[in-house]
């Protein structure tokens, strides 16, 4: 089993990341306070630190420098930080990628196997091998669910493409409208309640009981598998 340490004070992101990499058999222990992270990962064999930049009392870059300084171990930089240069410096202080938040957890997982195949580490092979229910071809404008084509209207194919790069995660309604061009006024608001409606029409087996489709109260939506 793959055992990396990610240091992450986002709880709700770090659990959505620790449930998805189980399938992988990745297990991952999670650290919301640096200090702590770097002390455990001193005492315990890990084989990839996955490391925010946005941490309480301790910046990220600092504890990249602490690690490359003690261990020989890959990092993979997780963060929502946009300034280039945190990217430039984090690479030059040896952290082996840089991922920019939001992204898509699959995204993550292929990054992780493929920085430990450059290592030589072992990849097992997965506890569950899921087939990934929705599937998004952005250069032909098509969505699948379980291998079949869906047909959407515009609106809803960018409502539910949106979704479909962020599965697993909490999409507010401010980033849908940010996102799709087919709503892009605060008086269109309203009407994604009726867009989400039609999707989940035509993704779910009780469009008034979505398993899917989800409404995250006073947060936005999720889209699960």
């Amino acid at each position: 089993m793959i055992k990396i340490a990610m240091v992450e004070d986002d709880v709700e992101l770090a659990d959505v990341l620790t449930q998805y990499l189980s399938k992988f058999n990745i297990s991952v222990t999670n650290y919301e306070d640096p200090f702590i992270a770097l002390s455990a990962i001193a005492l315990t064999e890990y084989d990839l630190v996955i490391l925010d930049l946005t941490l309480p009392g301790m910046d990220g870059l600092e504890v990249c420098k602490e690690l490359m300084s003690k261990h020989d171990i890959p990092i993979i930089i997780s963060s929502a930080r946009s300034d280039i240069t945190d990217k430039v410096i984090a690479l030059e202080l040896g952290a082996d990628d840089y991922l920019p938040k939001p992204y898509d957890p699959r995204e993550l997982e292929v990054r992780i196997k493929t920085i430990l195949r450059r290592a030589n580490k072992q990849i097992p092979k997965s506890v569950e091998e899921k087939k990934e229910r929705f599937s998004l071809y952005e250069a032909k404008q098509e969505i699948k669910k379980d291998g079949k084509f869906i047909k959407f209207t515009p609106a809803e194919f960018q409502i539910m493409s949106l979704m479909c790069k962020r599965k697993g995660f909490v999409v507010s309604r401010y980033d849908i409208l940010d996102s799709c061009d087919f709503l892009n006024s605060d008086e269109d608001s309203g009407s994604i309640a009726v867009i989400v409606n039609r999707i989940r029409h035509k993704i779910e087996e009780d469009p008034k009981k979505p398993e899917l489709f989800l409404t995250i109260r006073g947060m936005g939506y999720k889209l699960v598998e």
